[in-house]
């Protein structure tokens, strides 16, 4: 390659540029006759093959070789896909293909446009990758016929990238997080380059406005890179997109003030040859960052390079049909001849359209593409794009210590994330490179700081962060931590997402997406295993009462619960021994989405050690300690799930020793949620044998639930006497109040669970039921008269959240 295509000079933005010399900061590249004549007519041909192979998996049932001329019969009955993606996903999956034949780079590819599936799985077959993982899919006839007919028809590929596409580790169906989840990639990859196709579509939304930052999150010492590929072909499904009615400047000045080096890609003639050297160009800047940094002299606020792909949408499709414009319109987005299938004149335009390709020139009789095709195509299998390791079979389990070194002594107050954060800091010590934290900017706020004895924030645009190894991202972004996430856990390593309850939510499609990609990969037998998304909610609305109800919402573990009963845990540790059993086992899990529901105040220790572990691998238990005669031949069980709905249930129980003595209480406590649901219905489910013996049979049941109560009735649904249930939970009530006040304001204090109590236990006690409406009438009164005394002094009564003591 020329020299001067190797290194551009990279001169820092002058805050003083006049708006007409903007343009001076797109690298420029002279690219004519780049490429030497058999590598041009290669990649030429392939990308007919893959266009051709793409537009045809769209229409075509059957004459896939376009033997005969095409019929009405040979078109699908359903016309599924979008074809104005697909010739630039080819473009560059074909030009990565060349690069990495040449040099052996290791790369995947991320798509963000996730509907241009059939360019995808066009050049996974050509590559044949397709028949490596699927047998039914060779690079022959037979192959071909199944792979066009089958596509976008029921039992056959779906319309969208998904974990049944090799290669795959992102579905794009969601737009707006293939940026982040390709950054997350990279991390801990030190050889791997992630190019990134970003459709102008995406780039509208807001995740990936943010998601553009990350490579300032990036050590070129210790990870690989991104390459991010902004390809503007003007529209949407009906309108313009944003970028493609900005011109050359006004992108450049965007990317330039986001800190790239912006080469812009638009020479159509020239295309190919453009593609090329700008790739070539990009590699050589990634190239020269990392050596930098890695021979200890690293650049400071390195200017990574990003190129923008101008092409007409749809580009070598329909030109016009039925008097509108298709190829560079909207038109193109989806089916550009939805009458095929009926009309005459749209399957003329499809027979002109599919023989422009010449299919005859590109494959053989028997469906083999042509030699000059396979010439562009990695040679070495674990190299292709389709069959990257790092794709479906990377997973390092993670080294966890062992956790009973963590614990607190029983019967001290601690809070869960302290302890918690001991742990983490010695997970990170075992893991160097295996194991990141991903968090809104909140660590230390959620008492998990300690982890900074060790490690620090991988933020390499702060002076006090750059080239420390800092195993934590920061960014207030909850949708770029969890692309990262994602990104990360999919390429085989292990992270934990903390964020303040209430937030979470603003991830819950995102997660959702997630969990619909492992689940199909967990029923696509040549994935191996991942790790597990793994979730800690905590500042949560019980103790956000200074913050105000906007940070009351313990929504997300609703979420969780709607999620496939396979892949869905939702844990609600309730003290700190519990929680460090609990997030050790999850960082070990796979395949999960973990949530873990914790205080980050300090609360009491419960149980020992010992007592943890087998409470934990139990799901719930009786705690004899609050129980009246050990539980023995309750009048009523109250159940608390939360760690600040166990201290009220546990609070009830002592205050009911002294005003209801004659009232028989079982104290449960559950901490897997999952248990509760109908046996059968999920993998943790009680059996109706055990749920009547922790709950018993007939007796009145009150559970005091962190979330709220319409998620408890549906996990219960279908378990017997379901009458005799009451549930007191989150309910919308809050502001900036007092603690005991937000118990108050929603009905789980220790007041309304002794009141329910005595009413519900009066009804199997007649020694109780002689003074349950006095009982409960004074309960009434207490709440009332702390209510009044909260708001005359603006705080607690002293005392408040005390130990229980049980006479």
């Amino acid at each position: 390659m020329p020299a001067q295509l190797i290194s551009q000079p990279n001169p820092p933005p002058d805050p003083s540029l006049l708006p007409d010399s903007v343009l001076d900061y797109a690298v420029k590249l002279n690219t004519k006759d780049f490429l030497a004549p058999d590598e041009l007519e290669g990649i030429q041909l392939f990308r007919r093959a893959a266009d051709y192979i793409a537009a045809a998996m769209i229409f075509l049932n059957d004459n896939v070789l376009l033997e005969e001329k095409i019929t009405h019969d040979q078109i699908k009955p359903r016309l599924l896909g979008h074809w104005g993606t697909c010739p630039g996903l080819v473009m560059v999956y074909a030009h990565l293909n060349r690069i990495i034949r040449k040099t052996g780079l290791d790369a995947l590819y991320v798509v963000g446009p996730g509907h241009g599936a059939p360019a995808i799985l066009s050049c996974l077959w050509l590559e044949d990758s397709l028949g490596t993982f699927l047998p039914e899919y060779p690079r022959n006839r037979e192959g071909l016929q199944k792979l066009i007919s089958r596509f976008s028809v029921p039992g056959g590929f779906p319309s969208h990238i998904n974990a049944e596409t090799p290669g795959a580790i992102h579905e794009g169906g969601e737009l707006g997080y293939a940026l982040s989840v390709s950054f997350g990639a990279v991390m801990d990859n030190p050889d791997l380059v992630v190019a990134c196709v970003v459709g102008d579509g995406e780039a509208e939304t807001g995740p990936t406005a943010t998601a553009w930052h990350a490579y300032k999150y990036i050590d070129p010492a210790e990870s690989g890179a991104v390459l991010p590929i902004l390809h503007v072909n003007g529209f949407k499904i009906s309108e313009r997109t944003i970028f493609g009615v900005m011109d050359d400047k006004e992108i450049t000045a965007l990317f330039t003030g986001y800190g790239y080096q912006v080469r812009i890609i638009s020479d159509l003639p020239n295309l190919d040859n453009d593609i090329a050297a700008s790739m070539e160009w990009a590699l050589a800047e990634i190239k020269k960052i990392q050596q930098a940094a890695r021979s200890g002299k690293p650049i400071v606020k390195p200017r990574w390079p990003m190129l923008v792909l101008r092409t007409p949408k749809g580009l070598s499709g329909p030109k016009v049909v039925n008097g509108e414009f298709v190829e560079g319109s909207f038109h193109s987005h989806q089916v550009p001849l939805p009458l095929a299938k009926t009309s005459d004149e749209e399957l003329g335009c499809l027979q002109d359209w599919l023989s422009s390709y010449k299919p005859q020139e590109l494959f053989s009789r028997e469906g083999v593409p042509a030699d000059a095709i396979l010439s562009v195509i990695p040679d070495i299998n674990s190299k292709k794009l389709g069959q990257r390791k790092e794709s479906y079979a990377a997973y390092t389990p993670l080294k966890t210590p062992e956790w009973e070194e963590k614990c607190v002594t029983k019967g001290n107050q601690e809070s869960c994330m302290k302890a918690v954060g001991r742990f983490l800091k010695e997970v990170i010590k075992e893991n160097p490179t295996s194991f990141r934290i991903f968090s809104p900017d909140e660590l230390v706020s959620n008492k998990l700081d300690a982890v900074f004895d060790v490690t620090g924030r991988d933020f390499q645009w702060d002076v006090a962060s750059r080239a420390q190894g800092g195993r934590v991202i920061e960014i207030l972004s909850e949708h770029t931590c969890q692309g990262m996430l994602q990104g990360y856990t999919l390429t085989g390593r292990t992270g934990l997402f903390p964020s303040y309850e209430a937030f979470l939510g603003i991830v819950h499609t995102m997660m959702v997406q997630y969990s619909k990609f492992s689940k199909m990969a967990v029923e696509t037998t040549w994935r191996q295993p991942c790790g597990s998304l793994n979730y800690i909610e905590t500042s949560t609305w019980t103790r956000q009462e200074h913050n105000g109800f906007s940070h009351q919402n313990p929504s997300f573990i609703g979420a969780v619960l709607n999620l496939k009963a396979r892949s869905a845990r939702v844990y609600l540790p309730p003290d700190a021994n519990c929680f460090l059993s609990t997030v050790s086992h999850c960082l070990r899990a796979k395949n999960y989405v973990n949530l873990m529901v914790g205080s980050k105040q300090p609360t009491p220790v419960w149980l020992s050690p010992e007592e943890a572990d087998q409470h934990c691998i139990a799901g719930a238990s009786v705690w004899t300690f609050a129980s009246v005669d050990e539980g023995v031949d309750p009048d009523v069980v109250l159940v608390g799930i939360g760690v600040e709905m166990t201290f009220e249930v546990i609070a009830a129980a002592a205050l009911l020793r002294k005003m209801a003595p004659e009232l028989r209480v079982r104290v449960v406590n559950v901490t897997d949620l999952m248990i509760l649901a109908n046996t059968g219905s999920h993998p943790h489910s009680l059996s109706h044998e055990a749920f009547k013996t922790l709950f018993t049979e007939n007796r009145p049941i009150h559970f005091n639930y962190h979330g709220y109560p319409i998620e408890l009735k549906g996990l219960l649904f279908g378990r017997p006497n379901l009458d005799r249930v009451t549930i007191g939970g989150y309910s919308e009530e809050g502001t900036t109040t007092s603690p005991f006040d937000m118990m108050i304001c929603n009905q789980t204090d220790r007041f309304s669970i002794a009141a329910s109590a005595i009413s519900s236990g009066s009804q199997f006690n007649s020694k109780v039921a002689v003074y349950s409406h006095q009982k409960c009438s004074y309960l009434r009164h207490l709440k009332q008269k702390e209510r009044e005394y909260i708001l005359a002094n603006g705080k607690d009564h002293d005392g408040t959240f005390d130990t229980p003591v049980f006479d």
